[in-house]
């Protein structure tokens, strides 16, 4: 899988991949994240990338040339999908995470200021994505966000494949409750069913567990999940 985000902090992406899991899937080529600067495109001989809106308004809008000549240089896979990271957008969600996870390259527009010039979403035509509803100063957490969920779909990031199929959501529930030692803390113990060795009751135990929890917080995707289910 390979990543190109344009981004005019390509330092807060960068950065990102010096640690931990991302750092290691990196490092096994397990996946590739490139950074590209819409600000190396501009005409302008300061390298100036925004400017006031017509029609008046507060704030800066990004120029339209950078971003779609930026674009426009970015080599492009066969089997490639471009993004435009906005409050704009469609929730993202493990769904969405998984479908992109077929993909072979995925583009990422990450924005700033008060937004992107409107021709750019006219011209590059990309799928806008949110990350939820609330406005941040850039692009760049967002698109962070659905690098980091869409990496752990991809087979080799995590060791195992199967550590990602009983995440949250996975299935359209919560997460079971987990535990490590030791066995009591603070007058707290590890269920006995967890300690027994009776696979087929630990399942049965997880998945009551996740059921009831989805239920408590998160009765919207108990919903979902009750209507396909029970």
């Amino acid at each position: 899988m390979r990543f190109d985000v344009l981004t005019l902090f390509p330092e807060l992406i960068e950065s990102h991949m010096n640690f931990s899991i991302m750092k290691r899937a990196v490092n096994e080529g397990i996946i590739e994240v490139n950074t590209v600067n819409p600000r190396n495109y501009t005409l302008d001989k300061h390298r100036k990338v925004d400017d006031t809106p017509y029609g008046g308004g507060t704030g800066m809008v990004l120029y339209a040339q950078p971003y779609v000549d930026c674009y426009e240089g970015v080599n492009k896979e066969a089997n490639s999908i471009t993004i435009m990271m906005t409050p704009q957008g469609e929730p993202f969600t493990d769904k969405i995470s998984n479908e992109l996870a077929e993909f072979d390259q995925i583009i990422i527009l990450c924005g700033h200021y008060e937004g992107f010039d409107e021709r750019i979403r006219e011209i590059i035509k990309p799928r806008e994505i949110s990350i939820g509803d609330f406005v941040l100063t850039g692009g760049e957490l967002p698109a962070l966000c659905l690098i980091d969920s869409v990496s752990r779909k991809i087979e080799g990031t995590l060791g195992k494949i199967e550590s990602a199929h009983d995440d949250s959501f996975s299935d359209g529930l919560l997460e079971y409750p987990q535990y490590t030692k030791p066995r009591e803390y603070r007058g707290l113990k590890v269920p006995d069913v967890l300690l027994e060795g009776n696979h087929k009751l630990i399942e049965e135990f997880r998945l009551q567990q996740k059921i009831e929890r989805t239920k408590l917080k998160r009765p919207d995707l108990y919903k979902k999940w009750s209507e396909k289910n029970l």
